[in-house]
C-alpha cells in the first residue's frame, strides 16, 4: 500500500517518462507534490525503490525507470487522464518541441539536502553533536533509505580511506553486520565511527589504524545508529 504523496510521485513520473522518455528533475518532483525540499523527493523514490515500484539505471544520473504501477497494473497502463485526477499534471510547456535524443546523458546535477549533525570522531569517541545545518549531496552517491551526514574527526579510520575534514553520508540504522564501518552510539552520550566486530558477550569497535587500539564494550553499551553509505572531501 502506497501513501497519497508516493502514488502521486509514481504517477508523476511514469507520465512525464512517457511523454519525453526522461525522468523529471528533483526540483520538478518537489515543485509538482508542492514539497518544502528535495529531501522529501529523495524519501519518496527510496520508499518507491524498496516496494519494487521504482528502479534507478546504474550509471546514468537522473535515471529512473517505473517498475510496476499499484493494484499490480504495468508501467505503461495507466492513463493521462488518472496522472490529472491524482492532481499530477503534465504540464505542456515542460515538454521539448522534438522527442529527446536517447544517445545523449543526462547531466549528473541533481543533489539532495540531508541533515549535518557535527563532527563525529574517528580516533576516541567524541560528543555527536546535533546541528541543524545540512550539506548538499548529490544523489549518485545515495541509495535508498534516510541518510543524514557527520563530520570526520581524526585520523583513526584513515587505512579505510576516511581522513580528517571528510564528510561520512551514513545511512539510518539500528542493525550492521561485522565487518561493515557503523556509527556508534556508546554509553547513550558518545558516538564514533569504527568497523563493527563482536566478540561474544562483547562488541569490538576496530580502527583503521595499526597506531590505534580496538575498544571493547558490553553489548548493552554500544547502539548501532547507521552504516557509512559515501563520503565527500573537499580539497581547499
Amino acid at each position: 500500500m502506497l501513501t497519497a504523496k508516493q502514488h502521486s510521485l509514481l504517477l508523476f513520473i511514469h507520465e512525464r517518462l512517457e511523454a519525453t522518455g526522461i525522468s523529471p528533475s528533483f526540483e520538478e518532483m518537489k515543485e509538482a507534490l508542492n514539497l518544502k525540499s528535495k529531501s522529501g523527493v529523495h524519501r519518496l523514490i527510496g520508499a518507491l525503490e524498496e516496494r519494487g515500484f521504482l528502479r534507478r539505471l546504474a550509471n546514468r544520473a537522473r535515471a529512473l525507470e517505473v517498475v510496476k504501477m499499484p493494484d499490480g497494473g504495468s508501467a505503461r497502463s495507466l492513463s493521462k487522464t488518472e496522472a490529472v485526477n491524482n492532481k499530477v499534471a503534465v504540464l505542456a510547456d515542460h515538454r521539448p518541441a522534438t522527442p529527446p535524443q536517447r544517445n545523449i546523458p543526462v547531466a549528473a546535477n541533481d543533489v539532495i539536502e540531508i541533515p549535518l549533525h557535527g563532527k563525529i570522531a574517528a580516533g576516541v569517541p567524541i560528543e555527536a553533536l546535533e546541528g541543524q545545518t545540512s550539506l548538499s549531496v548529490p544523489m549518485a552517491l545515495l541509495g535508498a533509505g534516510e541518510h543524514y551526514a557527520l563530520e570526520v574527526s581524526g585520523d583513526s579510520m584513515m587505512e579505510a580511506g576516511i581522513l580528517d575534514g571528510d564528510y561520512a553520508l551514513i545511512r539510518k540504522t539500528q542493525t550492521a553486520r561485522d565487518g561493515e564501518i557503523i556509527v556508534a552510539l556508546v554509553r547513550g552520550e558518545e558516538a564514533t565511527l569504527k568497523y563493527l566486530r563482536h566478540e561474544g558477550q562483547k562488541v569490538r569497535l576496530d580502527p583503521a589504524n595499526s597506531s590505534y587500539d580496538p575498544q571493547y564494550y558490553d553489548a548493552h553499551e554500544v547502539e548501532v545508529q547507521g552504516r557509512l553509505a559515501g563520503l565527500l572531501r573537499r580539497y581547499h
